[in-house]
């Protein structure tokens, strides 16, 4: 995570905004007491909002979590995809 003052994310935008999106990192900059902006890849933002997604219900968290716990004891198998 990175973290800058506006001051100085105007005089190197590009730099921060190349690090964000070729480094995944994300940056804040800070304007103020308790007052900023994040500012993430849209591959991030759009990771988040598909986590988000899945874990918005409590039926497709467990379901998750489910899935996750047969994966880590073992008790999973390989399917073969139907081919059309």
């Amino acid at each position: 995570m990175l973290t800058t003052s506006i001051s100085d994310f105007r005089k190197d935008i590009k730099r921060y905004f190349d690090k964000v999106t070729d480094d995944s990192e994300t940056l804040i900059i800070n304007r103020g007491k308790d007052n900023g902006v994040v500012i993430m890849s849209l591959n991030e933002y759009n990771s988040l909002n598909a986590t988000q997604h899945e874990l918005s219900s409590k039926t497709n968290e467990i379901r998750l979590d489910n899935a996750i716990d047969k994966l880590k004891k073992g008790n999973s198998f390989a399917k073969e995809l139907i081919k059309e």
